[in-house]
């Protein structure tokens, strides 16, 4: 630690405040650009390929360099990780000014993806080093999750606040103010935090936990929307190639760059093992639900943004009420209930007739769901020792934004099946291609027949896949049980 042990007890909540509000804007960001996508396709016009990487290109960086950057920011200081981090992120949001064609705006995506990256570890190891009382940090890692869910639902309404007054350039520039505000009270208010003894740097690492992430999460995404072609299984080769390595090099070293032997703790491996099942299930959802919302009911993207508040309400009451219920009832039965009743919301739009009042019930649920696994992050950080706080939460991220790209991949292309199964033989490409096409062919046509063809098979593809999202949770809800110890107590780990 290079901070005296007395800072920690003075600032610690603003620090965290600072470090709450800058995950608030990252997450914010990332489902600001579904409502923008619809009016960024219409503008810019992109192949279907360029679209695939407008949304895919973020999650791409962001998974490869997750694991470097908080190996670095745990050698370099993780508060000018976290300052870059800002620095990089407002830049990039102030770039997209010059951004007119497909290739500029992924450019400006992967150039937030950077800064993602950058902040997102940065903020939980720094929870791990300013909270040292693990009631205390308990508490803070359940304000931070708050944050992240209600990131994920403000971040549609703001989106559709933005683009019924301004173009598409303003879900971006949204960002420069607040990262500006954050580089100066982050200077301030946070202490600087380090891994005091970190070892050799491992270059060969470095390369392979890169190459292995992109390979791997270019292979899901591919393999959803081409199948197994030449390219997704060369991908999906090297990625197994590379990580298999990284993972062997890493248990074999003194001071790895990841700390694979983590996963030796069963609450470590069950908190990740839920942060990944919640946001498969969570993004799969949530790509589909928007285009439910604004394809077959019409809605604005304002409509929608505020259509999705019943999962940010049900997910910012439980998320700080999450760790007093687990020193209440266990850790384990908060953990595994919130993955059940977030799998009861899925089965709901399965079961009950798809209109707003039941999908209002079914993310209500679903958010609740997620408010309980507030704690996932506090059962992550207590099954790992404050020197491995990086690396702990490099993991916990991955896990999440893999977990966030298997959803679009996995969940997305099964309802894309589903989809094309409930059209007519005769249905042309640009029909069979995605509900908004279609929606366009019967308007060029004039023909109602096909738009309710096609919005009734998309309605009926939502709900198959979220048989399919709630039996994911239930198995997930299962393991996580049976994985977390019974008497884990969060307030008493120390290490």
């Amino acid at each position: 630690m290079t901070h005296t042990a007395a800072k920690p007890y003075t600032r610690r909540w603003a620090a965290l405040a600072v470090l709450s509000a800058s995950l608030l804007l990252v997450v914010m960001d990332m489902t600001i650009l579904n409502v923008a996508l619809p009016e960024m396709s219409a503008e810019l016009k992109p192949g279907a390929v360029e679209l695939l990487w407008m949304v895919d290109i973020y999650s791409l960086v962001v998974a490869g360099l997750l694991v470097t950057v908080s190996a670095l920011g745990d050698r370099w200081g993780r508060k000018r990780m976290l300052v870059s981090g800002f620095a990089v992120f407002g830049l990039a949001s102030v770039a997209v000014l010059w951004a007119d064609r497909p290739a500029e705006v992924i450019a400006v995506r992967a150039l937030l993806g950077i800064g993602g990256a950058m902040i997102m570890p940065s903020t939980l190891s720094m929870i791990r080093s300013l909270f040292t009382d693990g009631r205390e940090r308990a508490t803070a890692l359940g304000i931070w999750a708050a944050m992240a869910a209600v990131g994920g639902a403000l971040g549609p309404i703001t989106g559709g606040l933005l683009l019924e007054a301004f173009s598409w350039h303003a879900a971006f520039l949204v960002n420069v103010p607040v990262m500006a505000v954050a580089i100066v009270a982050g200077l301030f208010l946070l202490p600087e935090s380090r891994n005091p003894a970190p070892g050799r740097w491992d270059a060969l690492g470095t390369v392979l936990s890169v190459v292995g992430m992109v390979a791997f999460v270019y292979a899901i995404k591919h393999l959803a929307t081409e199948g197994p072609g030449v390219s997704t299984i060369g991908a999906a080769a090297l990625a197994a190639i590379t990580l298999v390595w990284f993972v062997r090099r890493c248990l074999r070293r003194q001071d790895p760059l990841l700390e694979v032997r983590l996963f030796r703790s069963g609450a470590f491996t069950s908190g990740t093992l839920a942060a990944l099942t919640t946001s498969i299930a969570m993004a799969g959802m949530m790509l589909l639900m928007v285009q439910w919302m604004q394809l077959v009911q019409g809605y604005s993207p304002l409509q929608t943004g505020l259509a999705m508040l019943p999962m940010a309400a049900g997910s910012a009451v439980l998320s700080p009420l999450a760790p007093a219920m687990a020193a209440r009832i266990g850790a384990r039965t908060v953990l595994a209930g919130g993955l059940a009743i977030a799998a009861l919301g899925f089965l709901v739009l399965w079961i009950a007739p798809t209109t707003y009042p039941w999908v209002a019930v079914s993310v209500l649920l679903i958010g609740a769901g997620m408010g309980s696994l507030a704690i996932a992050s506090a059962v992550i950080m207590s099954g790992a020792p404050e020197e491995k706080a990086g690396s702990a939460a490099a993991i916990e991220e991955t896990s999440y934004e893999v977990g966030g790209t298997l959803g679009v991949a996995v969940l997305g292309s099964l309802a894309a099946v589903l989809y094309r199964a409930g059209l007519p033989e005769s249905a042309t490409p640009a029909v069979r291609e995605s509900l908004g096409g279609a929606l366009a062919v019967a308007r060029e046509l004039g023909s109602s027949d096909l738009a309710v063809q096609a919005t009734r098979a998309f309605t009926e593809s939502l709900e198959v896949t979220s048989l399919y999202g709630g039996v994911l949770m239930l198995v997930a809800a299962a393991a996580v049980w049976w994985l977390t110890p019974a008497r884990l107590d969060l307030a008493s780990a120390h290490h």
